[in-house]
C-alpha cells in the first residue's frame, strides 16, 4: 500500500456493502496490515471509532452500521472463501472478531465475485464460506443471470426497504459456534438468581451465544417498541447482571467488555409467527433480530423444556419453518430435525439479501497506517 501522492493519508481499497440489515466496508485481507492489533487500529480509524456519530469514517452511528467484512480465498479443502466479521463501536476503541455476523455472512460471495476471487457461473454461483470467527461453515447461493451479479429482484426481507434479489445461506454446523456446545451448561432450562429474583433462562448458542428469557419475568410484556425498551434503564441493568451472571457459566469468562452473549426477551407470538422477540446486542434492543441469532432462537423454539415452551407455536414435522417476529417484521427459519433424535437440529437455512452501496478507497492516516 502507498500513500496517495496528493496527501499523508493512504488508500485502503474496500466495498461498502449492504449484507442483510447490516452494513459496512468489505476489504481483502491482502488489503490491510496482516498483523491485528495494526490491522484493528487501521480499521477504527476507518469506521471513525470512537466517536458516538463516528464523524470522522464510515461508521453508520449504530453498531448496525459499524461491522466490517475481511475476505480471502480459502486454502482450507472444500471451502472456497475465509471471512473475518469484526464487530466495531462506534464510542469504543474495541474490534471484535470473536462473534459471528450472518447478516454481513450474505454480503461475503458478492463481494468476492465483484473483486474477481471465484468465477461467475451461468444462473447461481455457489460457494462454501468458512467463517474464521468461529470455525462455521456454510453454503452461499447468489444468482449470476446470464454470467452477471445479480442484485434486483423480487425477495424481501424486513428492515430493508424494497425488494432484491434473494441470496440463500445453508448453514452446514452451526451447534457451539462460541461456546462449548449448542446448550453450554448441559440443560435446556438453567435458573438464575439476579436481584433477589430467580429467573429461567435457555442459554443456548446455535450460531450465536444467546440468553432466552421470557419477557414477563423481566417486568415487561416483550411487544414494547425499541425505544420504550432503550429507554428503561431499570431493565437494562437487570438483563446486563444477568448476562455477567450467565457469561462464565457459557463457558465465556467475563464477559464485561464482549458483544455476547446477546440477550433476547421471548414471548407468545403477535403477527402469525412462531415466536415474538426483543433482542438486545447486547446492550442496545435491536430494531429487528440478526441472522444466527434468529437460527438460534428457532432453534430453542423446538427444544423441549426451553423458555419457550407454552409460548411457541411450532409446526409439526421433521423440516418447519419458524417465524421469529422482531420489531420491524418477522425472519424466517427453516429447520430440518434428526429423524432418530428430534431434539437435534442437522440444518438450518434462510434467506438474505446484499448489495454493494459504494466501491473505492477508505483513507487513513499513514501514521496510523505504520503503527505510530
Amino acid at each position: 500500500m502507498t500513500t496517495d501522492h496528493h496527501s499523508d493519508l493512504v488508500p485502503v481499497p474496500c466495498i461498502l456493502m449492504r449484507g442483510g440489515t447490516s452494513r459496512g466496508p468489505f476489504f481483502l485481507e491482502s488489503d490491510l496490515p496482516l498483523e491485528p492489533a495494526l490491522r484493528d487500529q487501521v480499521l477504527l480509524a476507518a469506521m471513525g471509532s470512537p466517536d458516538r456519530r463516528q464523524i470522522d469514517g464510515l461508521g453508520g452511528a449504530h453498531p448496525l452500521t459499524s461491522k466490517v467484512g475481511i475476505v480471502r480465498r480459502s486454502k482450507t479443502p472444500g471451502v472456497d472463501l475465509d471471512f473475518l466479521f469484526a464487530q466495531l463501536q462506534p464510542d469504543q476503541d474495541t474490534v471484535d472478531t470473536s462473534p459471528n455476523c450472518g447478516n454481513m455472512l450474505a454480503a461475503v460471495l458478492p463481494f468476492a465475485l465483484e473483486r474477481g476471487l471465484l468465477p461467475i457461473r451461468q444462473g447461481t454461483t455457489t460457494a462454501r464460506v468458512l467463517t474464521l470467527n468461529t470455525g462455521m461453515q456454510c453454503d452461499v447461493t447468489v444468482q449470476t443471470r446470464d454470467g452477471r451479479l445479480q442484485y434486483t429482484g423480487d425477495a424481501r426481507i424486513d428492515g430493508v426497504p424494497g425488494t432484491a434479489a434473494p441470496i440463500s445461506i445453508d448453514f452446514l454446523d452451526t451447534a457451539g459456534s462460541v461456546c462449548p456446545s449448542l446448550l453450554p451448561t448441559g440443560h435446556v432450562l438453567d435458573r438464575f438468581d439476579v436481584d433477589g429474583d430467580g429467573i429461567d433462562v435457555t442459554l443456548i448458542d446455535n450460531g450465536m451465544p444467546m440468553v432466552l428469557v421470557r419477557a414477563g419475568d423481566m417486568g415487561v410484556t416483550g411487544y414494547e417498541s425499541v425505544a420504550d425498551l432503550n429507554a428503561n434503564e431499570a431493565l437494562k441493568a437487570k438483563l446486563e447482571a444477568l448476562r455477567l451472571t450467565v457469561g462464565p457459566r457459557m463457558g465465556l469468562g467475563d464477559v464485561t467488555t464482549k458483544s455476547y452473549p446477546k440477550m433476547c426477551l421471548v414471548a407468545a407470538p403477535r403477527a402469525g409467527g412462531s415466536i415474538a422477540t426483543r433482542c438486545f446486542i447486547p446492550h442496545v434492543c435491536h430494531e429487528a433480530i440478526g441472522v444466527l441469532a434468529a437460527v438460534t432462537v428457532a432453534t430453542a423454539c423446538v427444544l423441549e423444556g426451553s423458555v419457550t415452551q407454552g409460548i411457541a407455536s411450532v409446526p409439526a414435522g421433521l423440516v418447519k419453518t419458524v417465524s421469529v417476529e422482531h420489531p420491524t417484521g418477522e425472519f424466517s427459519v427453516e429447520l430440518e430435525l434428526d429423524k432418530d433424535n428430534p431434539q437435534q437440529v442437522n440444518r438450518a437455512a434462510l434467506l438474505r439479501t446484499a448489495r454493494p452501496i459504494m466501491r473505492g478507497e477508505v483513507l487513513v492516516s499513514q501514521d496510523i497506517w505504520r503503527g505510530k
